[in-house]
């Protein structure tokens, strides 16, 4: 997973080839420290075919607003660019494998 800030959003995010799981959340959310370690697997996995992304909501509040984010854990699921799918709730890995396997 890539940390990225505000200011580099839209080179990591939407000049990426391909599928970027962008994972919107805080460090003073629970249920977004307890998915890390899924999302962390699953990153592994899907190395060399998706892109992994993190974004800190409070301090890239743009980035949040642009993409609608109202509730965290947020993944952002975007191809080339457009987002293609957008899940709410902390997941399982299972349930992260399944939604990068179907957006792929």
């Amino acid at each position: 997973m890539i940390e990225v800030k505000q200011s580099e959003f839209d080179q990591k995010a939407l000049q990426a080839e391909g599928l970027v799981l962008v994972d919107f959340s805080a460090p003073w959310c629970g249920p977004c420290r307890r998915m890390e370690p899924e999302l962390e697997a699953a990153a592994q996995e899907f190395a060399g075919k998706a892109t992994f992304l993190k974004v800190n909501v409070d301090e890239s509040p743009d980035v949040a607003m642009r993409y609608g984010v109202q509730g965290i854990p947020n993944l952002t699921f975007l191809k080339d660019g457009k987002v293609v799918d957008t899940v709410i709730g902390a997941m399982p890995k299972a349930a992260i494998v399944s939604r990068l396997k179907k957006n792929l």
